[in-house]
């Protein structure tokens, strides 16, 4: 069979195959297969680095844990146990978890009784 090809001008790519139907302009597969639209699996060796920073931040300490290989809705549940088991506020940046002050100890020891391996990271 023949592939009859439309496009937008300039642009190319194939957006439209008579065999398969449309085709999605970023993996060029079929929008059947495509996986463009799925939530990639998080990046993270599964040990929290929990550190203190206050690098570019006006000064205010934030203690920071990365390196969880968490969804994001998991993530931010995690995030708000913390900061109602911290009594503060935090918010999840890029999968980093921002905690205001200076909790880093505190935070140790708490994830390592919630069963995740822990390592302090930083000064």
């Amino acid at each position: 069979m023949s592939k009859r090809q439309t496009g937008f001008g300039g642009l190319g790519g194939l957006v439209f195959s008579t065999d398969s139907g449309r085709m999605c302009p970023e993996c060029r597969q079929p929008q059947a297969e495509c996986s463009c639209g799925e939530p990639q699996p998080p990046a993270g060796d599964g040990v929290a680095r929990i550190r203190r920073e206050t690098k570019g931040r006006g000064g205010k300490t934030v203690t920071t844990i990365s390196g969880l290989a968490l969804p994001a809705a998991e993530l931010k549940a995690l995030a708000k146990r913390i900061k109602a088991r911290c009594g503060c506020g935090g918010s999840v940046v890029d999968g980093v978890i921002e905690i205001q002050g200076d909790r880093a100890d505190m935070l140790c020891e708490w994830l390592a009784a919630e069963g995740f391996k822990t390592r302090r990271a930083g000064g």
